[in-house]
């Protein structure tokens, strides 16, 4: 008896994560062979569902590449996936190339010179928020930091991430009627924010900055980001660090007032469990659903074939509810060790450039966040994205009594 089964459908995300249909997944087809479902999408794709082959399919590039057919879930558009085709389209060696030229911008010690100012902007933001007792955790507290941190690393005025907030919600939101209404728009934003970041890099020439963005366009060793492979670098960053921890962050709230016993546990808590906390609400959240690849040749997986040229994508959200890598994985557990969960991609060439930027923002944000509540309270359902991309909560409502 065959399995019908999509996983793929807009719509069945708005109604929730499909766990149960992923849970049969891994059981009875860890490697589906399922119908494409919207014009412009492969006529089908390889799903697979289970914790040890995305993590080795996503560490294996040179079996499952990112370039050839893009990373969506759908075929790029020839017209414009050459504009914006960014780091995460490439393969090795010239997504090593460029890993290497913007790691730079990134090392730990960059990134950490940036907690004590996040812990000042986010009291801000809290206490702003608890002042009027019932609002929406996502527009008002977990979408700002992330906007915030982003405009601080490019230099971008504060009075500018509306901007931000309002373009990435397009590109990431275009198959939701509250972002988008006219099927150009996300083109329309992701030029705005293309000629944005050539504005940036124009600036920055002209006057250099102790700053990520002047570190990305000046030449180290005779190598440096050109002008197009600096202007898509902004436009991945602007959304993968925006719309990724905003989500992270709603999600672990939402665990935590689904879990008492954790928000309790996590008050109650040391510093240490705060860090466990964060990586088990990014396992919980699992922000980007998937990432599609395509097999450079054939290859076995269990037990299925597939053929060079096919698309093959990569579930994230199953892989961190397997059954067989985690114990009792449908839990939400703030102490939980070890958790190899693949919410950053799981290693491999591809492992998140912002990993370390992300944790740092959720644990202010949750320290900060428990010390001046005395209590949070949903006062409504949560608001999903349309997407089959992101797992992404637009809207939740709560009422908060402050400390």
């Amino acid at each position: 008896m065959g399995i019908d089964i999509d996983i793929a459908s807009q719509d069945q995300w708005v109604r929730g994560v499909p766990h149960d249909d992923f849970a049969r997944l891994r059981r009875e087809a860890p490697v589906y062979r399922h119908p494409g479902v919207e014009p412009g999408h492969p006529e089908f794709f390889w799903a697979l569902t289970r914790h040890h082959d995305v993590r080795a399919a996503n560490r294996d590039s040179e079996t499952f590449s990112s370039e050839t057919g893009g990373v969506q879930m759908w075929n790029p558009d020839p017209e414009t996936h050459g504009l914006f085709k960014n780091m995460i389209d490439t393969d090795p060696p010239d997504h090593t190339r460029l890993r290497r030229l913007v790691n730079r911008g990134f090392t730990p010690r960059i990134v950490a010179t940036f907690e004590q100012h996040y812990h000042e902007v986010t009291r801000q933001l809290i206490d702003k928020a608890i002042a009027k007792g019932s609002f929406d955790f996502v527009t008002e507290i977990a979408a700002e930091l992330p906007l915030i941190a982003i405009a601080e690393l490019l230099g971008i005025p504060q009075s500018e991430r509306a901007l931000i907030f309002e373009w990435t919600n397009k590109m990431v939101g275009s198959s939701d009627p509250e972002y988008v209404l006219d099927e150009n728009e996300p083109l329309e934003a992701a030029t705005q924010l293309y000629q944005y970041a050539n504005q940036l890099g124009a600036e920055r020439l002209a006057e250099p900055r102790d700053d990520i963005v002047t570190k990305l366009i000046t030449e180290v060793d005779g190598d440096a980001l050109g002008a197009h492979e600096f202007e898509v670098f902004i436009l991945l960053l602007t959304v993968a660090g925006n719309e990724t921890t905003r989500n992270a962050i709603t999600h672990g709230l939402l665990g935590l007032l689904e879990n008492p016993d954790q928000m309790e546990r996590l008050r109650a808590g040391s510093r240490e469990l705060l860090d466990t906390a964060v990586d088990e609400m990014i396992r919980w959240a699992s922000p980007v659903i998937h990432f599609r690849r395509t097999a450079t040749r054939d290859v076995e997986i269990e037990g299925t074939t597939i053929a060079a040229g096919d698309p093959v994508v990569l579930f994230y959200i199953s892989a961190n509810r397997d059954e067989a890598a985690f114990e009792n994985p449908f839990r939400f557990d703030v102490g939980r060790e070890p958790n190899d969960h693949l919410g950053f991609g799981g290693g491999g060439p591809h492992f998140c450039l912002g990993a370390n930027l992300a944790r740092i923002e959720m644990r202010v944000m949750f320290e900060e966040l428990l010390a001046r509540t005395a209590s949070i309270e949903q006062t409504a359902p949560a608001q999903r994205l349309r997407s089959n991309f992101i797992n992404g909560i637009k809207h939740l409502p709560v009422d908060v009594t402050p400390a």
